[in-house]
């Protein structure tokens, strides 16, 4: 026998052998089918989107999804490996928005539904080969060639059936509330979507102490005493924007309240402000606490003051009522405006301890104001609908799109200057980079008439669009929810059977997430996704929820009878309910506008049209483990099975590991998942977020094509544990490279010449153990002993360790020892 001698190290070379041998010999198909019959281990695949170029950060995923794989099945398991594609959703559509130079309100105008849909359908896997390439080249086993496709007919269909699941358990539901809600990608997000990383960032905002001049009555007469000056409530906010639509002021019914005399630092004019006795020294400079107010001078730097006598608790304040801030609108809904109203969740931590309402932009605004029966400011479009004084676009209301008789009744003329105007200028992609904000000129509107005590700018967290990293709004939304409230127990139990690495994610970031969870708001306002399979009267008082295609065509066939439609359009495309043949689904299509076309019939007899709205994406891959199967599967183990392993970063973990993990406790009262690893991010190795604008960004067929598969892996998996943060540095990969797999190459090639030269044949009987040298009988051992430890930490999914044991015993124990002596 003999054993091939290399000429010099080349992983690249060496790989791309290996691959190629593999396909040849078919060899991870053969793995399956020497398993046959083989207890399983089930492992979940998540889906990307093919719309977009694989980055390092994948070969990270799959490098240790890869290892784990391959080891349960080196230890008896069968293990399928099915891929998907994540192919619906605001990735693509915004793709498909820049490719086509439109906007969202283009749509169904510029370009029809149709057309647009069958754009988003071909651009979404667009870069399908490029996913094949580096998934083959890092060797990672999975099964591409039957993926599961979540615009597949079949896999909607499955979604619908879940959905219709959940219906019928009271946990589908209507409703309109303040949910988060992202004008530039046109559409309301969940909860979930908002708390990606990175989602929040820090920002630097124009923030506002304004002033509520209080209407003198028998009720607010204590708060001007004696004094001959008028009395203001002092509110501060980090969004002026929302100060026209304020309706009502906030304070804690418990703190105590003081009057400070003093005056207004721009226009100098002296007034009473009422503001939290507590916070008195961060609006008012200790230092100017003993000077004469006689002694003051409009433009002074040290504004005196003076803390009269008395105070009052905030319950002591509820109901007083004061003037409109910005009266650019007259209220149009029923309740009192304008006055004090108190709620537990006001602090003394910073502010005034009075925060400013607008039911319209908040939800614990909504809540409270609610609670004292005060409306939100609403105006009327020209369609006759109350909406709220910013539009879908993020823009104060464009007075030509409100009601004209609204407008002559309700709006004062000194709207106009500021209608239009975009809430924040990273809407507006025509405005240069010092452009003017609106809360800017808002403020200094107010300024000028001393309706604005202090203006500053305040660094502070605010939410962004995980797809387009512009700014989101708090916004009152019509929207589908799912009750997940009502399942949080059962997800909190659920989650304590489930492995965690590390274990500090489950207990952490995922548990303390469930504890808090929000109902789940499944509607978005897109076209290209999967439709809400609900249909409703046109008063709202009846619908249905479908749950198959058979149960749809069926439901046609009323509404044909009844006249609504002309024609049952899946018969007539040949389409049999029976049959549940890939090619049979492929002769109707699912998406808008097609099911927007169809038509059914109440029991009463009327009319249903369907809810418009698609689903989250986000359910589209929380129901991979019941729609990757179909409903041809429906009553098999394998429809909705638990995962005995699933590995993504750990972005994921409030996104898929969130929604395999709702779905399935609602669906199977199960959890989705045994054992996740969470891995970190890939950062440059700076620490800093890598990104094609910073030009930090790593390109994985680069390294694949400068150090192969192996040394690149190998130093993915152990540089640091997964779950760690990891700093990419090439130069690593490199000593990687050298280090160990140069060792392992110069011990392999010593083995090879001589046992070339000696004609060594591993076939011929062995020595007996006993008859060895002793270094021999050394070596043997710590191999054993090594297996032993890689094996545990494999079982234990510590690949990170494993490596790191076999690296330490190839580089140490078998080249500096054993070989050299």
């Amino acid at each position: 026998m003999t054993f091939k001698e290399y000429k010099g190290l080349d992983l690249v070379s060496v790989g791309n052998e290996v691959l190629d041998r593999w396909k040849k010999n078919h060899a991870f198909e053969k793995s399956l089918e020497v398993r046959e019959g083989a207890p399983e281990f089930i492992f979940f695949e998540g889906p990307p989107s093919a719309n977009g170029k694989p980055g390092i950060h994948h070969v990270m995923a799959r490098s240790i999804k890869d290892a784990i794989c391959r080891f349960k099945t080196q230890s008896g398991y069968k293990v399928n490996r099915r891929a998907g594609w994540d192919t619906h959703g605001l990735p693509v559509e915004i793709g498909v928005e820049k490719k086509l130079g439109i906007h969202k309100d283009d749509i169904g105008t510029k370009i029809s539904v149709e057309e647009y849909n069958k754009t988003c359908r071909s651009e979404v896997m667009k870069y399908t080969a490029e996913w094949v390439n580096m998934t083959e080249r890092v060797g990672y086993w999975v099964d591409m060639n039957d993926p599961y496709i979540t615009y597949d007919n079949r896999y909607i269909e499955t979604l619908w059936y879940l959905l219709k699941k959940i219906y019928d358990k009271g946990l589908l539901y209507k409703g309109y509330s303040i949910q988060p809600y992202s004008p530039s990608d046109g559409t309301g997000l969940s909860s979930h979507e908002l708390n990606q990383p990175g989602c929040y960032k820090d920002v630097t905002d124009t923030t506002a102490t304004v002033q509520f001049e209080v209407i003198k009555d028998g009720k607010s007469q204590p708060l001007f005493g004696t004094e001959a000056f008028p009395v203001y409530f002092l509110a501060w906010t980090t969004t002026p924007w929302t100060l026209p639509s304020n309706t009502a002021l906030c304070v804690g019914p418990k703190y105590e309240y003081v009057r400070v005399l003093s005056f207004n630092p721009y226009t100098g004019k002296e007034a009473i402000y009422v503001l939290a006795k507590d916070l008195v020294s961060a609006w008012f400079n200790p230092k100017a606490a003993d000077i004469p107010l006689e002694n003051y001078k409009p433009g002074d730097k040290l504004v005196p003051f003076k803390v009269l006598d008395g105070s009052f608790k905030g319950t002591d304040l509820v109901g007083i009522r004061y003037k409109q801030l910005i009266p650019w609108f007259k209220p149009i809904e029923e309740g009192e405006p304008f006055r004090v109203i108190s709620g537990d969740y006001v602090t003394t931590e910073d502010g005034t301890g009075i925060v400013h309402i607008a039911p319209t932009f908040g939800a614990d605004d909504k809540k409270v104001a609610a609670n004292f029966g005060v409306p939100g400011m609403m105006v009327l479009d020209k369609d006759g609908k109350r909406q709220a004084q910013v539009d879908h676009d993020g823009r104060f209301y464009p007075i030509e799109d409100l009601d004209p008789e609204y407008v002559r009744t309700h709006v004062d003329p000194s709207y106009k200057e500021y209608s239009g105007r975009y809430v924040k200028n990273a809407f507006d992609d025509s405005l240069p980079a010092d452009a003017p904000t609106l809360d800017v000129d808002l403020c200094m509107m107010m300024k000028e008439d001393g309706r604005v005590f202090r203006i500053q700018k305040q660094t502070h967290s605010y939410p962004h669009s995980w797809r387009t990293d512009k700014p989101v709004l708090y916004y009152p939304l019509d929207a589908w929810f799912i009750k997940t409230t009502a399942v949080k127990d059962e997800m909190v139990a659920l989650n304590k059977t489930i492995t965690w690495k590390p274990e500090s994610t489950g207990t952490g970031r995922f548990g303390q997430w469930l504890e808090n969870i929000q109902d789940w708001n499944l509607s978005r306002s897109r076209f290209w996704g999967t439709p809400l399979p609900i249909w409703r009267t046109e008063d709202g008082k009846e619908e249905i929820c479908i749950g198959t295609i058979a149960q749809l065509y069926a439901e046609i066939d009323k509404a044909v009878e009844a006249g609504f439609m002309t024609s049952n359009p899946f018969k007539d495309n040949g389409f049999d309910p029976k049959d549940m043949s890939k090619e049979n689904y492929d002769k109707i299509d699912l998406h808008r506008p097609y099911v927007d076309n169809i038509f059914l019939v109440s029991p009463s007899g009327k009319k249903m049209t369907r809810e418009t709205d698609l689903i989250d994406v986000w359910f589209d891959s929380g129901a991979m483990p019941y729609a990757q199967e179909g409903l041809r599967n429906l009553g098999s183990p394998k429809f909705g099975c638990t995962a005995d392993f699933i590995a993504e970063g750990v972005d994921q973990t409030r996104g898929w590991f969130y929604t395999l993990h709702a779905i399935h406790t609602m669906i199977s009262g199960t959890p989705a998942y045994k054992t996740v690893i969470s891995n970190g991010l890939v950062l440059d190795k700076n620490g800093n977020k890598m990104s094609k604008r910073l030009g930090n960004a790593v390109d994985p067929f680069e390294e694949l094509d400068k150090y192969g598969a192996d040394a690149l892996r190998w130093y993915m998996l152990t540089n640091a544990q997964p779950w760690d943060n990891l700093k990419f540095d090439e130069a690593g990969v490199d000593e990687v490279r050298r280090k160990f797999f140069g060792t392992l190459y110069n011990t392999y090639s010593f083995f090879a010449l001589y046992a070339n030269v000696d004609g060594f044949d591993p076939k011929v009987a062995k020595v007996e153990y006993s008859k060895r040298p002793e270094i021999d009988r050394w070596i043997i051992s710590l191999l054993n002993s090594l297996k032993k430890k890689v094996v545990a930490s494999y079982e234990d999914y510590d690949i990170t360790t494993a490596g790191r044991l076999i690296q330490d015993f190839v580089c140490d124990d078998l080249s500096n020892w054993y070989v050299r002596l």
